[in-house]
């Protein structure tokens, strides 16, 4: 193994086992600074800012990355270099003078409730296919779950009694995420009907959403049958917008903002802001639509 192999196994050791970082944080940051040690040479560690800000120009230029990526490459530079300190390679994050470019924060798409239980009655449960998509999404909607939070939860994990799921969120932390009646219904007839018929085909696997072939459903999995969903019922959302849409619906209905946090899992509750403005649009739309124009008269 190359001293640049050694470095960045031991770096990504660091970020799985110590900081606990997400496996696609992860996944995101190690292609990162492969790249670096490829376009910068193999003394990474002794780079200064000078030398990183052309290897981010360099990326713009050559890659043609915008101002979201530019931004995770530095996150990633900035992590990097301070696995680099504690390495005791050098005593300062060249990384930290880098300036994160700003972004323009669009508001995220949501679903009217109307609009989503049409997109649910889209869906055949006549076949067991059907009844586990019809849960997943029932459940996504229902809880406002990330997919790799959907795709992680055990049989174990779903306690009915309850009505709540048990949920590992970025950084591997827990929290318990409610679901309602209509996705309780849909998670036992999928446990109780579907989900023995995928299991036949696999091994024995504890894994709530299972494949065809009884495996671990995996994201990209999700990612197209929702697809496929989405253009049957006419509307070009993304499956991540069933957790715009929970968010949305649960302040346009008088939730607080640091509840809505909770549920959501956001460690920054201005993550969580971002929903206000959504549904003050909402709100506004809905008067426009309905409310009828007041004349100019005076009375």
């Amino acid at each position: 193994m190359s001293r640049k192999d050694a470095l960045i196994e031991r770096y990504r050791s660091r970020l799985a086992g110590i900081e606990r970082l997400s496996r696609r944080t992860i996944e995101t940051y190690l292609p990162e600074i492969r790249k670096l040690f490829e376009i910068t040479g193999e003394d990474v560690e002794r780079a200064d800012s000078a030398i990183l800000s052309e290897y981010l120009s360099k990326r713009v230029s050559n890659d043609k990355i915008d101002a979201r990526s530019v931004a995770k490459a530095i996150a990633a530079m900035r992590s990097f270099y301070r696995f680099i300190i504690d390495e005791g390679l050098r005593e300062d994050n060249p990384a930290s003078l880098l300036e994160t470019p700003k972004r323009k924060r669009r508001l995220p798409e949501s679903l009217s409730k109307e609009t989503v239980d049409a997109l649910l009655a889209t869906i055949n449960t006549d076949t067991p296919l059907g009844i586990r998509d019809r849960a997943l999404v029932e459940l996504l909607y229902s809880s406002g779950l990330r997919v790799s939070e959907a795709v992680g939860l055990d049989v174990d994990d779903c306690f009915f009694n309850e009505a709540v799921v048990r949920v590992s969120g970025k950084g591997n932390k827990e929290r318990l995420a409610p679901f309602g009646s209509d996705a309780e219904a849909a998670l036992r007839a999928y446990i109780n009907h579907a989900r023995p018929v995928f299991l036949k085909a696999g091994r024995k696997t504890n894994a709530l959403f299972l494949n065809r072939a009884g495996q671990r459903l995996s994201r990209k999995g999700i990612w197209k049958n929702y697809a496929a969903l989405a253009v049957k019922n006419g509307t070009s959302s993304k499956l991540h917008t069933l957790r715009h849409s929970f968010a949305t619906e649960l302040l346009a209905g008088g939730a607080d903002l640091r509840s809505v946090q909770e549920l959501l899992g956001h460690a920054d509750i201005s993550t969580t802001q971002i929903y206000t403005h959504v549904a003050a649009s909402r709100l506004e739309e809905a008067h426009r639509k309905y409310m009828p124009k007041l004349g100019n008269d005076n009375v």
